[in-house]
């Protein structure tokens, strides 16, 4: 079995202290003759997505063992997007995608690696996991945690979307605390992640669409034993993918990214992947630009039937095929490429074709004559509001054109108070800025917002535009990713509370009414803020993030 990188810390009379330290953990020299193969893994007390990851770890370091490599397990942080949610905590979330990747590639150059298997939970493992892997470029297989199932309230299912909506329908006087308690203590039943097409469950269907993971890997839930058995595949899988020699950057090519890409409108996936899906391909050097989205989305049909948009959750498309169903029902129109690489070592459309996939439920993913909606939900708007790009979630059609007068919220605290005591009109246009990546800092997700929104009953009547970002289970007119952000100067800034607002998603624009002199002298005239920001973790991060235009990554350029 080959070792790319161990040799270096295990082998000749040099390295007797390295290898005595190997020892004192207990491995013989017949181990260390083996690949070193690291276990990134962010299991933790903090999250659902997160607690159970220490046993899968357990069962994919046995099949790592099976096929003889020497599995060793390291840690690394993960942060809870939901219990961060509705306080400054927010921040913390894309910045710990970073940290993550940075972590991992840490370990695996430092000692020296010669395989790495990542496993993930919640929603920024996932691709901080994957862009670890695009870094080091060494044989690396991504293994899901897998979604929560959902839990049940008055005879229907329930997800944590449910909770955040409920809170709006309490302050609006819908519910009462025992109502709100009583879906509370329903919606989360388990471990795993959260169980719609949310953030987590869209990056792992994407990171079997890649090729990054196991055909059928994606679906299983949490607490089961087809989870345990993918672990334990997925150690072996990697141990076949270091003998054949094949890296990710066999693996993550333009075609896989647009197979990813295709999926993602195929299944009504987070506009979070926006942003991962850039930042990876950043990683690996391929060149995917943001239009991308809007003219895959464009031209593919959304098949799945799944939260938020739809009715069914992530456990409902595993008992239907899970992805290689919504794969198959892709090739059968000729929207895969079929001829990109997986971990495997085959084409995804040779494992396709010897996948045996269950009867399909026709209403969770829908036959291609009949899908859920024409066209894919991610649209990405430009115009003099975003001249590069910002990113919304369109369902049942995009005919959608709304226009009224600014309402500017200098953070998303107030903004969320503002919805949250009734104080904002019909046809009002709510601006929420220095939110993005550099001004949040971090990027946080407005997931507050929007369910307020929600839950007030007013999303048919106002829009919300931001430089921040939204949460998976986010749906309604919100438009966010708005690039440049205002606190790198862009037109966002120059917004005030009266100016008018189009979104014209026919013609994919988002405009103010203001020529492009006026912004400019209102930009001149607005002193530049020194952050506030007393966390010295989310300065320095801050200070490193680029646009979300690109993913909002704090790669360095060679």
């Amino acid at each position: 079995m080959n070792k790319i990188n161990s040799t270096e810390v295990t082998d000749g009379p040099s390295r007797a202290p390295h290898r005595a330290l190997f020892k004192a953990m207990g491995h013989s020299d017949e181990d260390l003759e083996k690949p070193l193969v690291g276990i990134a893994n962010p299991g933790s007390e903090l999250t659902p997505c997160n607690i159970h990851l220490p046993e899968l770890a357990t069962a994919s370091a046995t099949g790592i063992e099976d096929a003889q490599g020497l599995p060793l397990e390291f840690g690394t942080i993960t942060i809870s997007d939901v219990i961060a949610t509705g306080h400054s905590g927010i921040k913390t979330s894309l910045v710990s995608r970073e940290v993550i990747a940075d972590s991992v590639e840490l370990v695996a150059i430092s000692e020296c690696l010669d395989a790495l298997l990542t496993i993930g939970g919640c929603d920024k493992n996932l691709p901080g996991m994957l862009m670890a892997a695009a870094r080091l470029d060494i044989p690396s297989v991504f293994l899901y945690g897998g979604t929560m199932l959902p839990g049940h309230y008055q005879e229907e299912d329930v997800t944590v979307q449910d909770v955040f909506e409920a809170v709006g329908e309490y302050n609006r006087g819908n519910i009462d605390a025992a109502d709100l308690e009583e879906i509370e203590n329903a919606a989360c039943p388990g471990p795993g992640s959260c169980a719609g097409m949310y953030t987590a469950n869209t990056m792992a269907a994407v990171s079997e669409a890649l090729g990054m993971s196991p055909l059928g890997s994606a679906s299983p839930p949490a607490d089961t034993d087809e989870r345990t058995a993918v672990a334990t595949q997925s150690g072996r899988v990697l141990m076949e993918m270091l003998e054949q020699e094949i890296r990710p950057s066999d693996v993550l090519t333009e075609a896989a990214f647009e197979n990813a890409i295709t999926t993602v409108s195929a299944i009504g996936g987070s506009t979070n992947a926006v942003l991962h899906l850039l930042a990876l391909a950043r990683e690996v050097g391929v060149d995917l630009e943001i239009d991308a989205f809007d003219r895959i989305c464009k031209r593919t049909p959304q098949i799945c039937n799944l939260r938020p948009s739809g009715g069914y959750v992530m456990a409902d498309l595993h008992r239907s095929g899970g992805i290689p169903a919504v794969l198959s029902t892709l090739r059968e129109g000729g929207y895969l490429d079929e001829s990109a690489l997986t971990v495997s070592g085959q084409t995804i459309g040779a494992e396709l074709d010897s996948y045996s996939l269950p009867e399909i439920d026709t209403d969770v993913v829908r036959p291609l004559e009949d899908p859920l909606y024409e066209s894919g939900a991610i649209v990405v708007l430009k115009g003099n509001l975003a001249p590069e790009g910002a990113v919304t979630k369109v369902t049942g059609g995009d005919e959608y054109v709304f226009t009224g007068p600014a309402r500017v919220f200098e953070d998303k605290g107030t903004a969320y108070s503002a919805v949250k005591d009734g104080d904002i009109d019909d046809g009002d246009v709510i601006i929420v800025r220095n939110e993005g990546p550099s001004g949040g800092p971090g990027m946080p997700g407005l997931l507050d917002v929007s369910s307020a929104i929600v839950g007030r009953d007013i999303e048919a009547n106002v829009a919300l535009c931001t430089d921040g970002r939204f949460s998976g289970a986010t749906r309604g007119p919100m438009i966010g990713h708005i690039a440049p952000e205002a606190a790198s100067g862009g037109p966002l800034a120059a917004v005030q509370t009266g100016d008018q607002i189009r979104i014209d998603i026919p013609d994919r624009r988002l405009d103010v009414d203001l020529s492009d002199k006026e912004i400019a002298s209102r930009l001149t005239s607005i002193e530049k803020q020194s952050s506030d920001e007393s966390s010295q973790v989310l300065r320095k991060y801050g200070m490193l993030f680029d646009s979300a235009a690109v993913g909002a990554t704090t790669r360095i350029e060679d």
